[in-house]
């Protein structure tokens, strides 16, 4: 069997993390290959370590040299290394790695290096081989992950050795530059690895025991999920739900590799096991669980015979599109259609303008915007199966004393979407939860 083990930012924090992770891997000896994420917090107030590259970045574009902020991240790294007792040159290397940085001149290359360093603290700590991703990770043109070529690249490497620890979140462009993904890419990077080397499970370790059914800052101690399919995750995690990063499934997903969400510091604890749907047993729940996100726009059109007149959607998207304004949902009508946006693609006079090249574009009967917008996604396969989901979850909102804005229905039945006034938001997600969750 194997496995391949991903570590975030608060497993790397510290030397008494470096060895709680060394203890997690000699326990099971299928934990073959690591993912390592850059250093996270340690402490309220604490910086992370990726927070400080990106300022190093800064640092260099406007003087030429590292900084204050790089000094910091040195100054991690070497207590680390002081801390595990580890004979390696970390001096040598935070040295050249500073140079590297001034050389490079680029954001994503300085923002690289603590993966890059903590993959190799962590190669030496555990005595195995560290892989540089940038030499196997690779994008294509279009900055897209080059799936192919990475899983080959990283299969041919990992080839006759037993373990390996590999450097998180960054590859290399198609012009011989570090890339990295977005914020938390060391998932990804996980995936990748996880489907280059055929893995029979993809564990993420986090600070948290797996999933839960909603967000415990607004439900106290809400219950865990203990199985969810790919695709409840995809809607969870696109709402809001940041356990896992949005993309890290579609590498396992296309080779049906299980993916487990384990505790770093409570290791005996089962986590969330996420599966492929077409194994995943949703247990009899009618709602797997609830996630949603503020501060979204509302575009309503409303023109009469609109379902007749050809073209006219395609005339709204245009406009978006020569914006770069990218829309969440489309509810629709006979009559009607709104597009709802990230009320921060909007800023600086792009919603005003929107407005206009709409009107002129398709000349609506009424067009109107409707700001602080809270959306709020019930997910879970078992809705189809149970009559009656929908009257419960409209029934503990109007209970809630909660006026619905907008309603959205994926046509897959996985998900149910409600618009509340931002506002409303908490409100409404406590009675949610209270609705499904309150007897389990």
């Amino acid at each position: 069997m194997i496995k391949v083990c991903k570590f975030g930012g608060t497993s790397m924090a510290d030397g008494t993390n470096y060895l709680r992770v060394r203890e997690i891997v000699a326990a099971d000896p299928s934990r073959r290959y690591v993912v390592v994420s850059a250093p996270g917090k340690r402490y309220s107030g604490d910086r992370k370590v990726t927070d400080l590259l990106y300022e190093t970045a800064r640092d260099v574009k406007e003087g030429g040299h590292v900084r204050d902020a790089y000094e910091k991240v040195a100054e991690r790294f070497r207590s680390i290394v002081h801390e595990l007792g580890l004979a390696m040159d970390i001096e040598g290397v935070l040295a050249e790695t500073a140079d590297a940085i001034e050389h490079e001149g680029s954001e994503d290359f300085a923002a690289s290096r603590g993966e890059y360093l903590a993959g190799l603290v962590m190669a030496e700590l555990l005595h195995v081989p560290f892989l540089d991703a940038r030499l196997y990770i690779k994008f294509s043109a279009d900055g897209r992950l080059d799936g192919a070529r990475s899983y080959a690249l990283l299969r041919e490497a990992l080839k006759g050795k037993p373990c390996a620890v590999v450097a998180g979140f960054y590859g290399e462009d198609a012009e011989g530059r570090v890339k990295t993904f977005s914020r938390g890419g060391s998932d990804v990077t996980g995936a990748i690895v996880a489907r280059a080397v055929g893995a029979d499970l993809y564990e993420n370790w986090t600070d948290v025991s797996g999933f839960l059914a909603c967000d415990p800052r607004i439900v106290a101690s809400p219950a865990g999920i203990p199985s969810l399919s790919y695709k409840e995750l995809r809607e969870l995690s696109y709402m809001g739900a940041n356990v896992l990063h949005s993309e890290a499934i579609f590498p396992v997903r296309e080779a049906d590799i299980p993916i487990r969400i384990k505790n770093t510091f409570r290791p005996e604890d089962e986590g969330t096991l996420i599966v492929p749907t077409s194994k995943y047993d949703f247990l009899n729940r009618p709602v797997t669980g609830i996630a949603g996100k503020k501060d979204f726009t509302v575009i309503f059109l409303e023109k009469s015979l609109m379902n007749a007149e050809i073209g006219f959607a395609y005339r709204v998207l245009e406009v978006l599109l020569r914006h770069r304004v990218s829309f969440e949902h489309i509810p629709s009508g006979i009559d009607t259609m709104s597009f709802v946006v990230d009320s921060a693609e909007l800023t600086g006079g792009i919603l005003e303008q929107v407005e206009r090249e709409i009107d002129e574009a398709v000349h609506p009967d009424r067009l109107s915007v409707i700001t602080g917008i809270a959306l709020i996604a019930v997910v879970g396969h078992g809705m189809s199966r149970k009559i009656g989901i929908a009257a419960r979850l409209f029934d503990a909102i109007a209970r809630a004393g909660v006026n619905v804005r907008m309603i959205d229905q994926g046509s897959s039945e996985l998900n149910i979407i409600v618009g509340v006034e931002n506002a409303q938001y908490e409100r409404t997600v406590r009675a949610v939860y209270e609705e499904f969750f309150k007897d389990r």
